[in-house]
């Protein structure tokens, strides 16, 4: 039997569970106005992930618009403060 930390043993948990995705969706909305900057994260409602995609929430008209239009630079963004390329599309809601 190999031994393993227990940090090894939990980042295997959630490498192959369903909830790193809720997990990391949380720590982006913690981290969204580092990743993003103070006026988007002001806005910003809700941001969730599923699969790699990731959902972002805000009822702000002009807002919605800039969003589309720095999609990439999100994907870009989250990624590299994810420390992988776990988002591969942006919805804006």
């Amino acid at each position: 039997m190999s031994e393993f930390s227990l940090g090894d043993a939990i980042q295997q948990f959630l490498n192959k569970s369903k909830i790193k995705t809720s997990i990391q969706a949380i720590q982006i909305e913690d981290a969204w106005e580092q990743i993003m900057g103070k006026t988007i994260a002001k806005y910003t409602e809700s941001i969730k992930i599923q699969g790699h995609t990731l959902f972002i929430k805000t009822p702000v008209a002009p807002l919605k618009q800039e969003l589309l239009y720095q999609k990439e630079n999100i994907i870009k963004r989250v990624n590299e403060w994810l420390g992988q390329n776990q988002i591969s599309e942006v919805v804006i809601l």
